[in-house]
């Protein structure tokens, strides 16, 4: 069988995708933690988290004066995306993913209806009342390991979230 090669550098120009792919290669491997999930999907509560920089058109939004100073800088903070948010609700705030997919079907970057249909069919035991977003793209990630991810954490914890589905932009 052939495995198919992806180039997840073929957007960025040449400097950047040496430069990055130089990180890379310096990293150790790392052994991926495994935790088998104690219950079946359809008793699971699920939420979303998406690397896209959406936010509610009335939350702030992401910070993209300062990656537009700095390209290599990503707005370490989150925002909460409640479940019964629609397309209308919501906007792109990141300048290194291209809206006009987004602005077609939301659900390619944050598929909350996706997953009420999964709810509604038992394919899942429910759709979570929070969903996140970040700013993927973010080459200084201190703030946003440190702070961001256990803030997001101790919410899905209180929401007795079971099942997180990683969206990347």
């Amino acid at each position: 069988m052939n495995a198919k090669q992806v180039d997840s550098f073929c957007y960025i120009d040449g400097i950047t995708k040496r430069i990055i792919k130089s990180w890379i290669d310096r990293e150790p491997p790392h052994r991926v933690p495994w935790t088998p999930l104690p219950k079946k999907l359809a008793e699971c509560t699920v939420a979303l988290i998406s690397s896209s920089g959406i936010a509610l058109k009335t939350d702030i939004p992401f910070d993209q004066e300062g990656e537009r100073q700095n390209p290599w800088w990503g707005d370490p903070t989150h925002r909460v995306i409640p479940k019964t948010a629609t397309a209308e609700d919501i906007k792109l705030y990141h300048l290194h993913v291209d809206p006009t997919f987004a602005e077609q079907d939301i659900n390619c970057l944050l598929p909350l209806q996706r997953l009420a249909e999964l709810e509604t069919a038992g394919e899942i035991g429910r759709v979570a009342d929070s969903h996140y977003s970040f700013m993927g793209y973010n080459l200084q990630p201190e703030q946003l390991l440190e702070e961001t991810t256990p803030a997001i954490i101790a919410t899905l914890q209180d929401e007795a979230v079971d099942v997180v589905v990683l969206i990347t932009a």
